[in-house]
């Protein structure tokens, strides 16, 4: 199940739903352990893929190609370069790269609804069913320390 917020967008004045992710994030060794139980493999042997996965990827997409994972969808990299610019495409160098970013495109599924094809793009065809989230907000860290300093005690707080 997941969980949707309403929210109030500044900008027009509407509401929408808004997707909230619920408790800390599913760690590698969870992962490693739920896909061991669906297959032959084990744990420890899940993880040590999982853990070498990260900087193979990185390797290949360095090389300028784009990994794709069934399933799963594309990986590539992006440079992200130099506020201003050059005048002249024989003044572009590599030096006016600044940054490199992760792109990631979710693999494509093609579905036939109502007399035509339609493409969804997503991890999986599994059907997300959603409600909205009654508990509560996390606090911003930046007001849980101001608490702190405060000789309060925080969110993380003994």
């Amino acid at each position: 199940m997941a969980f949707f917020k309403k929210m109030l967008k500044k900008i027009n004045k509407k509401w929408y739903p808004q997707s909230v992710l619920v408790g800390s994030p599913v760690t590698t060794a969870q992962v490693a352990k739920r896909l061991a139980a669906e297959s032959t493999v084990s744990p420890a042997d899940v993880a040590a893929v999982l853990t070498s996965l990260g900087p193979v990827m990185a390797d290949y997409m360095s090389q300028g190609r784009s990994v794709k994972l069934d399933g799963i969808g594309s990986f590539y990299f992006t440079a992200v370069s130099a506020k201003g610019g050059v005048d002249a495409a024989e003044k572009v160098s590599a030096n006016q790269i600044v940054g490199v970013r992760v792109r990631f495109n979710p693999e494509t599924h093609y579905e036939r609804g109502g007399g035509s094809r339609v493409a969804t793009r997503a991890l999986t065809d599994t059907p997300i069913e959603w409600e909205e989230w009654k508990g509560e907000e996390k606090k911003k860290k930046k007001k849980e320390k101001e608490t702190q300093e405060e000789g309060g005690i925080g969110q993380h707080g003994n």
